[in-house]
């Protein structure tokens, strides 16, 4: 697909448009190569850390709907980051007349970790002109849920805001583990 290309999948509601994202959510990024490369390296290190934090809830038998949800963030996180650091070196570069080839002669367009993320779900639910009689926004053309994003994207959030949603249940455990600890030690001190 060229940069911009739509296929429709159900009506005009979900589309593949293909794009390309630099940097991070909503096409937010940091400035220049080296922007890339920490934001890479940024995401190398999450990677690890919610890998280790996995680990430990596994092992401590924490709430499965937290190791769902944990799973899900290190997933997308994986997928970005793989994305990002093995696309720009086995693709050359999309334009809006031209696809992207596949492991081109001169190689890719870009160097390890410095590639760009494909994006290609868009779900424009509403796209119209809005009445005059809106407040703020009449007569003005808006497009809900404007964003376009991929299958990493969709783990890392739905992992996040499950875990906000859920946090008391998920946690609880521990909480209540350790105030059972706490509540033990001053009988087990009180028999001699």
């Amino acid at each position: 697909m060229t940069l911009g290309q739509e296929i429709p999948v159900f009506d005009d509601w979900f589309l593949l448009h293909f794009t390309e994202n630099n940097g991070m959510a909503f096409g937010l990024e940091l400035a220049g190569e080296f922007g890339k490369l920490a934001l890479s390296i940024f995401r190398i290190i999450a990677i690890f850390a919610i890998g280790y934090y996995l680990f430990r809830v596994i092992q401590n038998e924490e709430h499965p709907g937290l190791v769902v949800c944990l799973s899900l963030i290190l997933a997308g996180a994986m997928g970005n980051i793989l994305d990002s650091a093995f696309y720009g070196l086995i693709f050359s570069e999309s334009t809006y007349t031209h696809a992207a080839s596949f492991l081109p002669e001169n190689g890719g367009y870009s160097t390890l970790l410095h590639g760009k993320v494909v994006d290609m779900l868009y779900f424009p639910v509403y796209a119209n002109v809005l009445p005059e009689w809106f407040p703020i926004w009449g007569g003005q053309h808006i497009v809900f849920f404007r964003p376009v994003f991929n299958i990493a994207d969709s783990s890392i959030t739905i992992g996040v805001f499950t875990l906000i949603i859920f946090q008391r249940r998920f946690f609880r455990k521990s909480s209540t583990h350790i105030n059972e600890q706490q509540v033990e030690a001053p009988i087990s001190d009180q028999n001699p």
